[in-house]
Formats: C-alpha cells, structure tokens, sequence
C-alpha cells in the first residue's frame, strides 16, 4: 500500500524546530528536495521506528533511548533498558515496532550485551508505559560471546509472515566462523516474534547447525529491508577495504564470507580466495571503494513518484545517500546524494509515514534529517 502524504508537524504546530538545512533546492535526477533539520543533540543515533501518533523512538548507541515528538523536541532517556555494551561499534543499536504494535504494543531493539566471554548481539522486546520500558524480554543472544568492540551488524527487519530477521556480524576477530553452521557470527537469523523458532527455516533438521540461522557467510550487514513486492529480504553489508554488497538473502544460502569478497585487508593483502566459487552468492551490487553502507530502505510513497521502488543506502565513510535505480534484481544505475549538500556520515534512512525521507547523522552531536519535495 502507498503512504500519501500529511502536511508537516512543524507547518501544523508553527515552530522554529525544525529548520531548512539549505536555503536553495537541490537538484537530483529525478526530484527537486530540500533539507529540514526535526531535530538534533542526539548522540550517535543508529535506529529510528515512528509511533502512531507520528513521534519518534530513536536508539542512540551510547546506551540510550529516547522519544522525539512529531515537532522535534527530543525527551529524557527512556527508563528499563537492560545492561548494554557501549563501546567501539557496540550499544544500543536497531528498533523497530512490531507490525501490530497497535494491539499488542511491542517493541524490538537490539544491543551489544555483556556478558561471560565478552560480548554479544541480543534481541529484546518491550512495551513503553510513560516513559519506561516494561515487560521486558530478551528474545535472542548470539553466540558464543566474544571480546571484540566490532561487527554487531543488527538491523532487525519484519516479514509478513509473522517472523523477523536480525542481521549478526562476524565480530571481526572471528571471520572464518562466518562458514560454520555451529555459531551466529556472520549470520542473518530468522525467528518468531516471541523468539521460537519457525519450523521451516532451512537448517532446522541439518544436526549440528543452529536451528535459527537463515542465512551465512557474512560480514557485518547494518541494512537490511524486505522487498515491498517479491517479500524477499535485501542487505546491505560492510566489505573490508572495498568490497561493500547489496545482497538478496535467500534461505540456506552461503554469502561467501571470508572465502569470496571484492574487498582487501586494510593497508593491503589478498582475502580468501577471489570473487567467485562455487556453492557460494555473489552481490546484486557492489561498491569499490567501499561506501560504508548503513541503513537501507526501498521508496514506497507517493511524495516523490520517480522514487518509486527504488533503494536508498546510507553511507558512514562516503558521507552520501545512494539511490539505487532496481528492475527485479538488478542495479541499473546509482546516484548518490547529499555529500555536497549535507557531508555527514548517515548512519540510516527510513521512509515516515508522511512518505518524506528521514535519516540519521552518525554524530556525537547527531542529527534527524527530513528530506521533502522542492515545491
């Protein structure tokens, strides 16, 4: 179903929050935009869900969450989050509501949990009452914990058919974990939105594979959004040096990592094997040099028709926005945004219900970021 729009909270409400980031209409090749700043003083923020009543939960990876108002101004921290892991990558990281949060009112955020090993990414779910979380529930913990500070991958991605994926990173100390079916590093995981496990993922009956994986051979996927038509789930992972993919993640199937990559150790140096083998997929897309891919979403609204069933992929290193031209699984063509206008890294986009473009500024002083129609 397409999203129409709704006039803005800050046209309905008269207030100075949000706040042109340009004076002038940027030009791209298929709509005029313009840049509003909803608010800002947010400290790294990694996820972002909107509420029914058009606020925000935003997820700040120093271990906090808080709500945004429809108007932009930003409340205190959010009370009853369990223990979190913040340092390097790690901290509180996706959110996400659940598709039908209007009855039950869950919640579902992802962490970096401590615990004995080192460290890990979890799963929970919530309910907000006020400003807390109660009824509080750690639904999945990858395993085994180690000590690393990197590579918690996390996007949290719901299907239709009642379950959900995580996306889980290699921890990048334990790359060639990511090919064996005995642990979570380098994998995405199917599970039911109560943590059960579906009793048709594809290695349920394989002995001595973990029942929850769905997919592996990764490296670190902090995008991941299912496909508005097919229902098929698209990722976006984190090559090393070069070598950043876009990904359809199927069932049972093996992504190469570390065996195959278009990517090269830092400072130089050949990893695994080259970019093709047997029993193994290859990306949709690539990106050499790497962009640092982050959050991805696929335009569905009626705000910018030209958008239509296109994918947008934010980028941490190169600082830009990439539109991605798709027909069925191919990349036509890609256009990047924003590295002149904004030069910031995005750390996510996500379509709002009014059909705008918001993304997240991977800042200490981090930044929500409207994109709306020139006219």
């Amino acid at each position: 179903m397409k999203l129409r729009p709704l006039i803005s909270a800050c046209t309905l409400l008269a207030i100075s929050v949000c706040t042109p980031l340009a004076a002038k209409t940027i030009d791209t090749e298929r709509a005029k935009i313009e840049l509003e700043t909803v608010a800002e003083g947010l400290k790294n923020p990694w996820g972002l869900a909107f509420l029914p009543d058009g606020a925000m939960l935003v997820t700040e990876r120093v271990g906090d969450m808080r709500k945004v108002s429809a108007d932009g101004k930003v409340g205190e921290p959010i009370t009853g989050l369990p223990e979190i892991f913040s340092r390097g990558q790690g901290g509180l990281l996706d959110i996400a509501l659940d598709p039908d949060y209007e009855n039950n009112g869950w919640i579902y955020f992802s962490y970096s949990e401590p615990g004995d090993g080192g460290n890990s990414t979890a799963l929970a779910r919530a309910k907000l009452d006020g400003n807390a979380l109660v009824d509080l529930q750690r639904i999945f913990s990858q395993q085994p914990k180690v000590n690393s500070n990197n590579h918690f991958g996390s996007r949290i991605v719901f299907k239709d058919d009642g379950t959900l994926f995580l996306t889980l990173g290699d921890r990048y100390s334990h790359k060639d974990d990511a090919q064996t079916l005995d642990n979570h590093l380098g994998k995405v995981i199917r599970i039911n939105t109560d943590g059960s496990i579906p009793a048709d993922n594809p290695f349920v009956n394989t002995e001595g594979a973990l029942p929850e994986i769905w997919s592996y051979g990764h490296r670190n996927m902090q995008g991941a959004a299912v496909h508005p038509e097919t229902g098929e789930l698209w990722s976006g992972e984190h090559g090393a040096q070069g070598g950043d993919e876009l990904n359809i993640d199927r069932a049972g199937l093996n992504y190469g990592w570390p065996v195959i990559t278009y990517g090269e150790n830092y400072g130089g140096g050949k990893i695994g094997e080259g970019f093709k083998k047997d029993g193994m997929e290859t990306p949709v897309y690539y990106w050499l040099p790497s962009l640092a891919t982050a959050g991805l979403t696929f335009y569905t609204g009626d705000v910018f028709p030209d958008w239509q069933g296109d994918v947008f992929v934010a980028s941490l290193r190169a600082e830009t926005l990439a539109r991605l031209d798709v027909e069925g699984e191919r990349v036509l063509h890609e256009e990047r945004l924003l590295a002149d206008e904004l030069g910031e890294r995005l750390r996510h986009v996500v379509q709002g219900p009014d059909g705008y473009l918001y993304l997240l500024t991977d800042a200490s002083d981090g930044k929500i970021i409207r994109i709306t129609p020139a006219d």
